[in-house]
């Protein structure tokens, strides 16, 4: 797979995302919220700039130089190519849940990861509402894994999609049929579940860090339970009217407790 297809296959998957998040929450929204449109996009239209200049499909590029050096993981032994493909869909979202919450225990980190946090909204457009700090900061976790892993390009774009998937809609503001949403989040993260992380109380942020699969969160302890019920009000403490220039320089300020 040469970047160029890289980049197409995640812009597709980006797209794709965003129209079903943005179906999903008109046929079954949650509170009906308008959402922070203006202050989210223009965040992720920036982001699309600067990753794209420091980056591009640099994950590509480390997975295609992995496998020609035989280096990782899963370039190092003989397994059938689905079984390369769900290893890496499970590891790098393990890797995702540990920098997430790293986000939230290492204060430095919390600067930059706040901004997300800092919507007093709660849908599709929250998915993308990321300082470029964080996500700069985040490139050598992420490309490290995917050396250290041994994962293929199709592999790491096929995550890339899923992943880019699970969070428009986990913060999309859906209700879920009670029944359904207990299923499902006995492996993945809901819309309420991840709803709970976004709480203004300080102590539930600490919870339900997961992407992907809600298992990393039950297994070591971070899981608390919700439905599309539970009505929860987001964003942070004092930073309920966050303009763009100020969630540019809020690393450089105080943080929100």
């Amino acid at each position: 797979m040469s970047e160029a297809q890289f980049q197409l296959l995640r812009g597709a998957g980006f797209v794709a995302a965003v129209a079903l998040a943005v179906l999903l929450q008109r046929l079954g929204p949650h509170a009906r919220l308008r959402g922070s449109w203006q202050v989210n996009g223009t965040l992720w239209f920036a982001n699309l700039i600067v990753i794209g200049l420091v980056c591009g499909a640099c994950a590509c590029t480390v997975a295609r130089w992995a496998a020609g050096a035989r280096f990782g993981v899963l370039n190092a032994v003989a397994v059938p190519r689905w079984f390369a493909i769900a290893t890496t869909l499970v590891a790098l979202d393990l890797v995702s849940y540990g920098w997430h919450r790293a986000n939230h225990r290492i204060p430095f980190l919390w600067r930059f990861h706040q901004v997300h946090h800092s919507d007093p909204t709660f849908t599709a457009s929250t998915g993308v509402r990321f300082h470029p700090g964080e996500l700069l900061l985040s490139l050598p976790v992420r490309l490290t894994a995917v050396a250290l892993v041994g994962a293929s390009a199709e592999a790491v774009v096929l995550f890339e999609v899923v992943f880019t998937v699970a969070n428009l809609l986990e913060h999309s503001d859906i209700d879920l049929p009670l029944r359904f949403e207990r299923t499902l989040g006995r492996v993945g993260i809901t819309p309420a579940l991840h709803r709970r992380h976004h709480t203004k109380l300080g102590p539930d942020r600490d919870s339900n860090f997961g992407t992907i699969f809600s298992t990393w969160d039950r297994l070591l302890g971070t899981y608390l339970g919700n439905d599309s019920a539970t009505a929860i009000e987001t964003g942070l403490p004092g930073f309920d009217k966050l303009t763009l220039p100020r969630a540019l320089v809020l690393p450089l300020q105080r943080t929100a407790a």
